[in-house]
């Protein structure tokens, strides 16, 4: 009978370990961040749990807070293809299978970065069945998908995810842009990348913020019922929210860095308030990651009618996305102004992910991981002169040429009476500083004397003009009209 109650006893206690609690976005099939001291983190009812990694056969040890949070950095090696383990103990194991080395990147923003390769309702992304098929080439790209919920409060988990290696039948789920991103930097660095998507359609910039920065930066409110009125019509438009139940949960992953599609949400933004905002968000997210400057990659919003073609409100949103790549440090910005096709003036989400992703891949090849034989930034206006009736204009990362002499399309000019007409676009060589400068004429019959131009500063208007790299101009403006 003794036997019988110390045997009891002992399973008992035994119930009492419970296993070591870790987030959604640890998990079998994750890739860590080569080459640096990975955090691992999780709950525990232990004082302290052990932490073995099967790459070096180390262990660390992390005591738990009062409230049984741990957190622990691990040293991780060289990217390779090699499976790993590592095993979480506080009296009880927890082991993750077939863990990867290779470069991480966040995938951030809203509905063009979480549209998947096989698409939305009535959304296509150009060449699904091709990445279906060729998927197995890229089976050490692997992806988790964070749910995207509301929350008042920040979390430190997420709703129920896994990790994904990619395959014929998980392809079709992972963002369509960081998936074409991942490819290129498979292919370029030949080592692993994962992808962790947190991400949710229609969301704006102060989805984001965090409570102390929408009351430090903005008017809007930040208690549940505020937030709730302030963006009634839709809940994708609120504030804080998103942040704090889709972001906050992978703030202590070891990241390379952060993709971000956003801004359709902020069309109408006035001055340069979301400029001055995507720094902010991107100030707040370094420094939540605590990983240093990492490098914040984005893209310009594609052409859409937002209601009215010729009209200029995601133009200037767009001007706001150049002027915040000029102010956030260790950035990019993805021009697509070529990247809709003529019948998509209505489609908010473009087809064309292929590319974008790509571009997004080039600007991280060059500027991040040191290949500077990519091209990667799109041409943008550097000045202009007027000579009589015609201007002449050059262009910034030119890469040495432009894509086109003739029927150069998407340039406007305009008069005193700031009203703009199409403008004949001619290029030529131009004599200056001992070489020859790639030189644009423009010039309009009706115009005799021109004192501004613009290049595709509409709602939704489709230029030609690309570098040496094909990356294309980025739309702009010379007048503050």
């Amino acid at each position: 009978m003794r036997k019988l109650i110390l045997t009891a006893t002992a399973a008992l206690a035994m119930s009492a370990q419970a296993k070591v609690t870790l987030p959604y976005c640890l998990g079998d099939n994750m890739i860590l961040q080569q080459n640096t001291e990975a955090r691992l983190w999780g709950k525990t009812t232990a004082k302290e749990v052990k932490v073995t990694t099967s790459w070096n056969n180390a262990v660390y040890t992390a005591k738990a807070s009062k409230k049984g949070d741990f957190i622990v950095k691990v040293k991780t090696p060289t990217a390779s293809y090699n499976s790993y383990t590592v095993t979480f103990d506080d009296g009880d194991q927890l082991v993750l299978h077939d863990v990867l080395i290779g470069e991480v990147w966040v995938c951030a923003g809203q509905s063009n970065m979480e549209m998947p390769v096989k698409g939305f309702g009535n959304c296509p992304v150009k060449g699904y069945n091709d990445e279906v098929v060729n998927a197995n080439q890229y089976r050490y790209v692997h992806y988790v998908k964070i749910p995207s919920v509301m929350r008042v409060e920040p979390q430190w988990n997420s709703e129920p995810t896994q990790w994904n290696a990619v395959s014929p039948k998980t392809v079709g789920e992972a963002s369509a842009t960081g998936y074409f991103f991942a490819q290129v930097i498979n292919k370029a660095l030949d080592v692993p990348v994962g992808l962790i998507m947190a991400n949710k359609g229609g969301s704006r910039v102060e989805s984001w913020f965090t409570k102390e920065n929408l009351q430090k930066y903005t008017n809007e409110p930040t208690d549940s019922a505020g937030i709730v009125a302030f963006k009634k019509e839709w809940d994708y438009h609120r504030a804080m929210l998103w942040g704090n139940g889709t972001f906050n949960p992978i703030l202590n992953y070891t990241v390379k860095g952060i993709l971000y599609y956003q801004g359709c949400s902020n069309v109408g933004d006035p001055g340069d308030q979301y400029s001055e905002r995507m720094k902010i968000l991107v100030d707040q997210w370094r420094g939540q990651f605590g990983l240093g400057e990492i490098p914040f990659y984005f893209v310009e919003i594609a052409p859409y009618h937002y209601d009215n073609v010729n009209a200029d409100n995601g133009a200037r949103l767009r001007e706001q996305q150049y002027k915040a790549s000029l102010i956030i440090p260790n950035s990019g910005l993805v021009c697509t102004n070529d990247l809709v096709y003529p019948y998509e003036t209505t489609q908010i989400h473009p087809a064309q992910k292929k590319p974008v992703g790509q571009r997004l891949a080039y600007l991280a090849l060059n500027k991040t991981y040191g290949m500077e034989t990519v091209g990667c930034m799109s041409p943008s206006y550097k000045d202009m002169k007027v000579t009589g009736d015609f201007v002449d204009i050059h262009l910034k990362n030119d890469l040495g040429a432009i894509s086109r002499f003739e029927d150069i399309q998407g340039f406007e000019i305009a008069g005193e009476d700031r009203v703009f007409h199409p403008a004949k676009a001619v290029h030529f060589w131009q004599p200056g500083g001992g070489y020859w400068d790639e030189t644009i004429r423009l010039s309009s019959p009706e115009v005799k004397k021109p004192v501004a131009i613009r290049y595709c500063f509409k709602n939704f208007q489709i230029g030609n003009l690309k570098n040496a790299a094909g990356l294309p101009l980025f739309p702009f403006r010379t007048d503050n009209w």
